[in-house]
This record gives structure tokens, C-alpha cells and sequence, in this order.
């Protein structure tokens, strides 16, 4: 089974683009699981453009699926996933101005330097994942760096599936199939939606988990959020 990890980070942009707590990220996580998501993915920037430190500690005792929390492992970041004891940390080399995340990691140039990260968060009890782009390389010092799983980034394959399924999905399952060799577990995520997900559920099937925020959350503004969620969770049949 592929599970269904909801980012709320939309959530808090919005909250955030007017002040107060509406609408509430703290809802937001509830609602996700009763609606059927498996997890709930947030990624804390440091300039608390959406997710803040605070939503992290608040979140926490809401969840009753999984939490994975996403970002960049500067010491302040890992210093509060380990106290807040998230169940998946998710890697990813973002800059702090960065936008969105918009590539993977060089898990050969990082490696010594993620081998110590990952060991650190395993040693808490908390299951690693690292973002990677869908080259096979990538993934092989992935496996040196002894990381629980990768999380393969889509926004690649989000562009090219329109043009070209077959295209589009060959270096990810590639990948996938390098990283099951290797003992890891794959994760996947960025511009996956309703029009792409199936394809690469059926495509990959060894893929362990989804992480979707932004097109999720468009569509629910359309469809609601219940409505939306069941969507997302019928294109993981």
C-alpha cells in the first residue's frame, strides 16, 4: 500500500498572507486524517514564511497517523525534530530563501555530512528519508549514507507526463528499482495530482509513501477537502 501524506504549508500561507489563525493548520492536520490521509507532512522554514516553530510543537499531539516533517538539517532543525519526536524526517537541501524545493541532493559530495545527520536521527528512533533526484548515482550514495528511504523528486515527471507518459516516468522507475536493490524504501513527491498520481502508482511498486500539498490543496478549494482526499487516495489503487 502507498500511503497518503498531506503538506499542510498551504494551509499556513494562507493563515500567514493575513495574520491570526485562520484558517487553522492545527485543524487542518485533524481533518487531513479523519478524511482518510495516512500522514501529514510539514516543512519549517527558517524564516516562518508558512509552517512555524510553534505550528510544529502544536501539531504533534494531533497526530494520529504519522508526521513527517521536512527541511533542511541545520542544528535548530534537528534539535526540534528529535524533541518533538517526529516519526519521519525528510531531508532536502533547500537554501533559506528558497522558494520551494527544487532539486535533490548530491548524496556523494554530502555524503560524509549526511551520514552523520541520518545516524543522528536513527540513533532518536526516527525514521530518515533524503530528497534525490531520479539518477541511479544519487541513489547509490543514498545506500552509503544508510538512510531508511529517499524521497524521489517529481516536479521533473510533473512537467514531461503531459508530453510523454513513458518518458516521464523511465528515470523514476529506474531509480526505484536501484533503491529496492539496495534495501531502501522509496518515498516520492512535488507537482504530483490528480492528473499524474495513478500513472506513477502503477509504475512503481515498490513506492512507500506520497507527499502532496500544493495541488491537494488547490483542489480542495473546488472540490472540499474530504471530497479532494478521497480523490487523492482512489489514484493509490
Amino acid at each position: 500500500m502507498t500511503r497518503l501524506s498531506v503538506n499542510i504549508n498551504k494551509i499556513a500561507t494562507l493563515r500567514n498572507s493575513r495574520g491570526g489563525k485562520m484558517p487553522s493548520v492545527k485543524d487542518a492536520a485533524i481533518n487531513c486524517q479523519k478524511f482518510g490521509a495516512q500522514g501529514i507532512t510539514i516543512h519549517p522554514r527558517p524564516d516562518e514564511r508558512h509552517i512555524t516553530r510553534k505550528d510544529v510543537y502544536e501539531i504533534k499531539p494531533l497526530i494520529t497517523t504519522e508526521f513527517n516533517i521536512e527541511g533542511y538539517p541545520s542544528e535548530d532543525f534537528l534539535k526540534m525534530v528529535i524533541e518533538v519526536q517526529a516519526d519521519q524526517v525528510t531531508l532536502v537541501p533547500d537554501t533559506d530563501a528558497q522558494l520551494t524545493s527544487d532539486h535533490g541532493w548530491d548524496t556523494w559530495k554530502h555524503l560524509g555530512f549526511l551520514k552523520d545527520v541520518i545516524a543522528r536521527l536513527q540513533e532518536a528512533g526516527i525514521r530518515t528519508s533524503i530528497f534525490v533526484d531520479p539518477d541511479e548515482k544519487a541513489v547509490e550514495g543514498a545506500a552509503e549514507i544508510k538512510t531508511d528511504r529517499i524521497e524521489l523528486y517529481t516536479e521533473p515527471y510533473a512537467t514531461l507526463y503531459p508530453i510523454n507518459h513513458a518518458k516521464a516516468i523511465e528515470p523514476f522507475v529506474a531509480a526505484a528499482k536501484m533503491a529496492a536493490n539496495l534495501g531502501i524504501d522509496v518515498n516520492a513527491g512535488h507537482d504530483l495530482s490528480l492528473e499524474n498520481l495513478n500513472y506513477m502508482y502503477h509504475k512503481i511498486p515498490n513506492l512507500k509513501e506520497v507527499s502532496i500539498g500544493h495541488a491537494l490543496i488547490a483542489d480542495a478549494l473546488y472540490l472540499g477537502l474530504e471530497t479532494t482526499i478521497q480523490k487523492y487516495l482512489d489514484c493509490l489503487k
